[in-house]
């Protein structure tokens, strides 16, 4: 268990698209002691303050809408609320108008429970300090994130998802059949 200043009774909003991440994240944080609530869009999200989270993980991009709107509604309705953003597609930009918009930190998926709670610590403590134990992703990983997203973007469709990517498809298949790399 990682050490924060997030309180033991805590209730922690994850809101994503993807089910799979949304539910093993909301496990984790109740493995912790958490409780956790899900929402898989954002309508959903604003039906989820009726239970009265004290923070929220909002994913970036989803179907259902936007993730910076949606933060920017979350904490009108409910100033006392911490967002952390994570997000597959990170940027300066959009970090920097989350941060703007009132989220207390900005995280790029894959993120598992430890490091969304010490982005809340750390937004608590310090806001827009500099991260030491921040390790960029070396280029394969961050290729090897990009072709999975453009993968289930286009529904596990390999010929689509080279034709989105701008490869042959028999390079994406090669590519796929590789181990993720580490960093």
């Amino acid at each position: 268990m990682i050490a924060c200043d997030i309180p033991p009774d805590a209730t922690i909003l994850v809101v994503d698209d993807d089910e799979r991440l949304r539910d093993s994240l909301a496990q984790a944080f109740q493995d912790r002691g958490y409780t956790a609530l899900t929402a898989s869009g954002p309508q959903s999200a604003l039906q989820a303050l009726n239970r009265s989270p004290t923070h929220a993980v909002v994913d970036l991009r989803m179907p259902e809408g936007p993730g910076l709107p949606l933060v920017q509604e979350l904490l009108r309705r409910s100033p006392a609320l911490q967002v952390v953003v994570l997000t597959g597609y990170g940027s300066i930009a959009t970090a920097v108008d989350a941060i703007r918009l009132g989220a207390t930190n900005y995280l790029t998926k894959p993120a598992h429970a430890d490091m969304v709670l010490a982005a809340f610590a750390r937004g608590q403590a310090a806001p827009l300090i500099e991260a030491p134990d921040y390790q960029a992703p070396s280029l394969a990983r961050v290729e090897w994130e990009l072709i999975n997203r453009a993968l289930d973007d286009c529904g596990g469709n390999i010929t689509k998802a080279a034709r989105t990517l701008g490869m042959h498809r028999r390079t994406l298949q090669r590519k796929l059949e590789t181990w993720p790399p580490r960093r």
